[in-house]
């Protein structure tokens, strides 16, 4: 009997750029609703691995407090520019946590953790990768 090697899959290797309005956006955002936790929708295009991210959206009748941010994805318009989201760890990690990796909206998630520099945010896949 004769056994058919399974192709492996093929990766995508993402490379992520952020422009400097969207960048001075987030890090505004998040400092305005901290000790709470932030949480932005990101807009830009995607081709191959390269996500462009450009622009911001606040999702309507997002919440937040000091542990968690959301919102339901059903209020948002129907858009094809959405790409991904971003949120802030107020605590300082920038880790994704088990409800951030089963909450993934999009093809990319960016956390930036306290204190909210360019050097605090970081880009996490669905795997938490």
């Amino acid at each position: 009997m004769l056994f058919k090697k399974r192709a492996k899959p093929k990766t995508i290797r993402r490379h992520v750029t952020v422009s400097r309005s969207a960048m001075d956006g987030i890090i505004s955002y998040c400092k305005i609703k901290h000790p709470n936790e932030a949480i932005l929708v990101l807009r830009g295009k995607a081709r191959g691995g390269h996500i462009e991210i450009s622009g911001l959206v606040i999702p309507p009748f997002s919440y937040s407090d000091t542990s968690s941010a959301g919102f339901d994805t059903w209020s948002l318009p129907t858009d094809p520019s959405y790409v991904g989201t971003v949120h802030s760890h107020p605590g300082g990690s920038a880790e994704p946590s088990l409800p951030d990796l089963l909450n993934y909206y999009g093809l990319i998630s960016l956390i930036i953790k306290w204190p909210y520099t360019d050097t605090d945010i970081y880009a996490w896949d669905s795997k938490g990768g």
